[in-house]
């Protein structure tokens, strides 16, 4: 009886073993931007694709289209950014259609823009319900914001908005 033996090249066999030990790394292991999770973002971007998973091989969930939409990031994988939009839709995207900039959308209905972080002071503008703005200013654990609608700032209560944390200082 003969018995066959094979050699196996050495940087092949390297190659084999780095494949498999990648294989068997958990997601979490890789690298993303160091930056807290979760937080908050902005669309960058004129037009966006909310993917199924973190790369241009998975299905398109949804597409973007609104500027300054602020955006959830729950997790990271490399250049890939899971996100949460404010309906609770959740879904990848890629870096680079995402920046750091601030904005706030409003929730429910009408909301009223105030001149002072006082609920009785006079109303600048009624803010109807869905509209982006930039965020200016939350002062940490206080219930109001500065925020801007068009070149108006003023300020609005922060259970008003989402795109800001509920105990987050922005400013």
């Amino acid at each position: 009886m003969h018995h066959l033996r094979m050699r196996i090249p050495a940087p092949l066999l390297a190659f084999v073993l780095l494949v498999i030990l990648a294989a068997k790394m958990p997601v979490e292991a890789s690298s993303g931007s160091g930056l807290p999770l979760p937080r908050f973002v902005s669309l960058r971007a004129a037009e966006a694709n909310m993917r199924t998973g973190p790369g241009e091989q998975y299905p398109i969930k949804w597409t973007y289209r609104r500027p300054g939409l602020p955006l959830e990031v729950v997790k990271e994988y490399y250049h890939w950014r899971q996100v949460r939009d404010w309906q609770g839709a959740e879904g990848w995207m890629h870096s680079s259609m995402l920046t750091g900039k601030r904005f706030v959308i409003v929730t429910g209905d009408v909301r009223a823009l105030r001149t002072k972080a006082d609920s009785g002071s006079p109303v600048l503008a009624r803010i109807e319900g869905k509209v982006v703005g930039r965020l200016i200013a939350c002062p940490g654990r206080g219930e109001w914001c500065r925020v801007e609608f068009e070149g108006m700032q003023g300020w609005m209560l922060r259970s008003e908005i989402w795109g800001v944390y509920t105990e987050e200082e922005v400013g």
